[in-house]
């Protein structure tokens, strides 16, 4: 990897390899990560001493994103190789689309910080953010983070996920055959748009005041619905494709709706509680290439960016602390973040055998990882006899 300093002093490599250390060993901050440079660990890691956290974060804010962004693809390129990637029962891998925001503040800006007017108890304040769009691999048992883009001030979700979405399909054109997304992602222009890309959509229709939505609503209330079980869930579904009522796409669309029941188990009482949903998506997936079943299954694997994703992200890989208060910074960091997280789930559920993964949770490797760190660290105290 490289970075714009002219004449540095200590290794890109170096850098990078101490980030990656903190985020598998779930460390949190650069701080922490500093305060374990008495480790023998980091000699034999890096060659040299751990550097400083001051230096790690201002090497970062001049790392090459694209450098990052190409040992992501190495990556996956060797899971794809090594068959680690294989796709859900009815064969269609997804990339699902979604925007989160990292953090919020009143005190600190730099040049990516998008603002916002709150109304508080002690009036109008501007707040500053940062928000990102993320695409995300799914397929059967494990999902991949592929990339993120940042969203700059003045531009919108689908303007980034557009920018995104073709970075991704240069890079990645044979990984995923259909994009995942929530309303906001039921957008002509991004349907026409992967539909020149080669790739079929699926999204979440929301807006009631649609045409579409008023005719396949129409023809539901004279069709008979299907069962459909997934899983825990019952759905009563509707499915109807063929649709012109979306002229802007250049293809008639999909609509599939499903009224579901799941039993839920409390864990207070052991009570059993039914919980009722109902879901409506737009899709160019025909009923020859993707079942109903298939269209539920893909339908609710969008939730997999959260859950897996960016929860994963922020809970675990702490990606939501601003190491650095710099646009390029937090991105690379992200980027190394979602590299990490890839890695890590990857050994856990390919190379850790089943026997194993039934004793020892992900937060537990993760420690075992740290504990690394603490336990060859130079002239450590001993525990008091």
């Amino acid at each position: 990897m490289r970075d714009t300093r002219r004449r540095p002093q200590i290794p890109t490599r170096a850098v990078v390899r101490s980030v990656v250390v903190m985020f598998l060993g779930r460390l949190g901050s650069l701080n922490a990560l500093e305060q374990s440079g008495g480790s023998s660990f980091w000699r034999r890691w890096l060659g040299r001493a751990l550097p400083s956290a001051d230096t790690i974060g201002r090497v970062c804010a001049q790392v090459e994103a694209e450098d990052v962004r190409q040992v992501g693809r190495q990556i996956y390129a060797r899971l794809k190789r090594g068959k680690a990637l294989p796709p859900p029962g009815h064969g269609l891998m997804a990339g699902v689309l979604d925007a989160h925001e990292s953090h919020a503040t009143y005190r600190r800006c730099c040049r990516g910080c998008l603002k916002r007017t709150i109304e508080t108890r002690h009036g109008e304040r501007v707040q500053y953010y940062h928000r990102h769009v993320t695409v995300q691999l799914v397929g059967g048992d494990l999902a991949l983070l592929l990339d993120a883009e940042p969203i700059g001030p003045g531009e919108g979700e689908l303007t980034v996920a557009l920018r995104l979405l073709d970075r991704v399909l240069d890079h990645y054109p044979r990984a995923f055959d259909v994009v995942l997304g929530d309303g906001l992602y039921a957008n002509s222009t991004l349907f026409n748009h992967a539909l020149n890309r080669g790739k079929d959509v699926l999204a979440v229709l929301k807006d009631e005041s649609r045409d579409l939505w008023k005719d396949a609503q129409s023809l539901f209330a004279e069709m008979e619905p299907t069962s459909v079980r997934l899983g825990r869930r019952e759905a009563r579904c509707w499915d109807v494709e063929g649709f012109t009522s979306w002229p802007q796409v250049r293809r008639t669309v999909r609509v599939v709706q499903s009224e579901e029941r799941t039993v839920v188990r409390r864990q207070l009482d052991g009570r059993e509680e039914q919980m009722g949903a109902r879901w409506v998506w737009v899709t160019t997936l025909p009923q020859a290439v993707a079942s109903t079943k298939a269209v539920l299954a893909l339908g609710h694997r969008r939730w997999a960016i959260e859950n897996e994703g960016f929860n994963e992200l922020a809970t675990r890989q702490h990606a939501d602390h601003v190491y650095r208060h710099h646009e390029q910074a937090m991105l690379v960091l992200l980027l190394v973040a979602m590299i990490c997280c890839n890695v890590f789930v990857a050994f856990y559920r390919r190379d850790l055998k089943p026997a194993l993964r039934n004793r020892v949770s992900m937060l537990h490797v993760s420690r075992l990882i740290a504990s690394e760190l603490y336990q060859s660290r130079a002239g450590a105290a001993r525990a008091p006899t």
